[in-house]
């Protein structure tokens, strides 16, 4: 039996290496697509490279996209916003500015049309609207809709085989989605969370993406394997 295909956004994090060793397990030959768009932690993208080695993943794309693409945010290296610390990640009550505009719109735009265009059957995002920052681009709705568009605006789906975009982790706690790696075997030493890392990528423990991924850890009873500058 053929291996089904499959496409997932790479971003180098804990989420995307997730998904990408849950579809794997599902039966997914995958081609992996990272971007680069000037982000802080562009460090990132070796990561990416890291766990597409370790999964055996053959094809692997790293796009790099115009720098004035994504402007308003302060995951940018060139923005003068600065990264937030130590916000209190239980309380989110507006979009923080380390929202980058309409960033998964993008990134799934571009994956839908490689995925078009080689015969792929699912694109896989490692979205979560549970432990996360509060992007309306990471919630169900907007996954519900973005396939809505692929049903109606490709030709794959307007003749009914349409392209699906899996989110596996959507509704799933930090801790889950640990505990599910876990279980795959998946190594979380190759993964990197951080948006404000250092030169040699050490973590800084307090901005909102580590805070999520270290109250993941403590909930989920397994060792964190992340070097953090700050303890």
């Amino acid at each position: 039996m053929a291996e089904k295909k499959g496409i997932i956004l790479l971003s180098g994090g804990l989420d995307s290496a997730t998904t990408a060793a849950y579809a794997i397990e599902k039966g997914y030959s995958l081609h992996a697509i990272t971007f680069s768009y000037g982000q802080r932690h562009d460090i990132e993208i070796s990561f990416a490279n890291r766990i597409v080695d370790y999964l055996g993943i053959k094809v692997h794309h790293t796009i790099q996209l115009p720098l004035e693409l994504f402007d308003k945010t302060a995951l940018k290296k060139d923005s003068n916003l600065q990264v937030p610390q130590g916000n209190d990640i239980s309380v989110q009550d507006e979009i923080p500015i380390t929202y980058v505009p309409a960033r998964n719109i993008v990134f799934l735009s571009l994956a839908l049309a490689y995925a078009e265009s080689h015969d792929a059957e699912a694109i896989f995002i490692g979205a979560n609207a549970v432990d996360y920052s509060g992007y309306p681009d990471c919630r169900p709705q907007f996954i519900s809709s973005f396939q809505n568009m692929i049903d109606n605006g490709t030709k794959t789906g307007v003749e009914g085989n349409s392209i699906i975009v899996e989110a596996p982790l959507i509704s799933m706690k930090k801790s889950e989605i640990i505990k599910l790696g876990y279980k795959l075997g998946f190594d979380y030493s190759l993964t990197h969370s951080c948006y404000n890392p250092d030169e040699e990528g050490a973590s800084c423990g307090v901005c909102d993406s580590c805070c999520i991924r270290r109250r993941g850890f403590e909930e989920s009873g397994i060792a964190d394997p992340t070097r953090y500058r700050n303890g």
